[in-house]
């Protein structure tokens, strides 16, 4: 089936608007995550600039609601312009059963297969140690990232990541999502392991999901 999981980054101020949106495109189970994003303090010192909250917005959509959503976020909240946020679709493969199914896609035409697409873009999602943050950041932008959102979590791990990893999941840590072109994601993956992998402070690990539409990025000549 044609499904994909959502992700919508923006300032908290807009968040509002952009669940509305969801709504008018038939999407009605969302989930919203407090996060902030990761401009370098001595840029936002020159620019006389605070640390900028964001709100990560979750969602599971059919095909049709994702491109009507795309469309209306465009349109309405002018989102495939920088700076207004960022927006990505991820393809999902399955789901636990009809009832979750149903949940998550309350009214909305769910059939086909997922298409076949050219990969431009993926999302590299870091998991770290908190308050590491800056300094897996700073690794990442040195292999070519140019931003990426921090959300805080808590960790549930096993006794035998710490066994025989050396690193302890039940503790707090922090989440990084990197929006990055295909050609540079390995490298800026590599770069965060050499620099802040397991055996670091910061203890990063990370892994990809591919895109398979996105706004947000264009470039501002284009």
């Amino acid at each position: 089936m044609e499904l994909y999981y959502v992700i919508s980054i923006l300032d908290r101020s807009r968040a509002d608007r952009m669940v509305e949106l969801h709504k008018e495109a038939g999407i009605t189970v969302c989930l919203s995550n407090l996060a902030r994003g990761t401009a370098r303090k001595s840029h936002l010192d020159i620019h006389e600039l605070e640390a900028t909250e964001k709100t990560v917005i979750n969602a599971v959509a059919s095909g049709p609601a994702v491109k009507q959503l795309m469309k209306n976020a465009k349109r309405k909240m002018y989102i495939d312009i920088p700076g207004n946020g960022i927006m990505l679709s991820i393809p999902m493969k399955s789901v636990t059963g009809s009832r979750t199914l149903g949940f998550m896609t309350q009214g909305q035409t769910v059939g086909g297969t997922v298409p076949k697409m050219k990969v431009l873009n993926e999302l590299i999602v870091i998991i770290l140690n908190e308050g590491h943050a800056d300094t897996v950041m700073d690794a990442a932008r040195e292999a070519g990232a140019t931003g990426g959102t921090v959300l805080h979590a808590k960790g549930t791990g096993s006794a035998n990541a710490e066994k025989f990893f050396g690193v302890s999941i039940a503790e707090e840590k922090d989440l990084i999502y990197i929006l990055a072109p295909s050609k540079k994601k390995a490298d800026i993956m590599k770069a965060v392991n050499e620099k802040c992998g397991l055996g670091t402070e910061a203890g990063a690990v990370s892994f990809s999901l591919p895109v398979s539409d996105v706004a947000g990025i264009r470039r501002i000549d284009d």
